[in-house]
């Protein structure tokens, strides 16, 4: 997959407070820039706990559920966007859908 934009997971990481989230998130990074995803299902085998949110939107545990990251996923281009990442407390307070 062609990820857009990978600056967003580095700026997250090189915050203080969420320096421990660097080698979970690069993990993830190079595990789906390598995928070839034709739908959900896909996902689920590399992903198995990732869920599908509605709108293209997919969410993704990382580093045990302490963190969250919300993409949108264009199978038939082959394109994932980064839209959020950041604690599993704050997912709960925003609408990811729509992010």
């Amino acid at each position: 997959m062609r990820i857009v934009s990978h600056r967003k997971l580095r700026e997250f990481y090189q915050e203080e407070g969420h320096k421990d989230s660097r080698v979970a998130l690069e993990r993830w990074y190079d595990i789906a820039e390598n995928a070839r995803w034709n739908n959900f299902s896909d996902i689920r085998i590399d992903f198995p706990s990732a869920d599908y949110i509605g709108n293209q939107h997919y969410v993704f545990n990382i580093k045990g559920n302490k963190y969250r990251l919300v993409v949108v996923v264009k199978f038939t281009m082959g394109y994932l966007f980064i839209r959020w990442v950041g604690f599993h407390k704050e997912y709960d307070k925003i609408d990811c859908s729509i992010i």
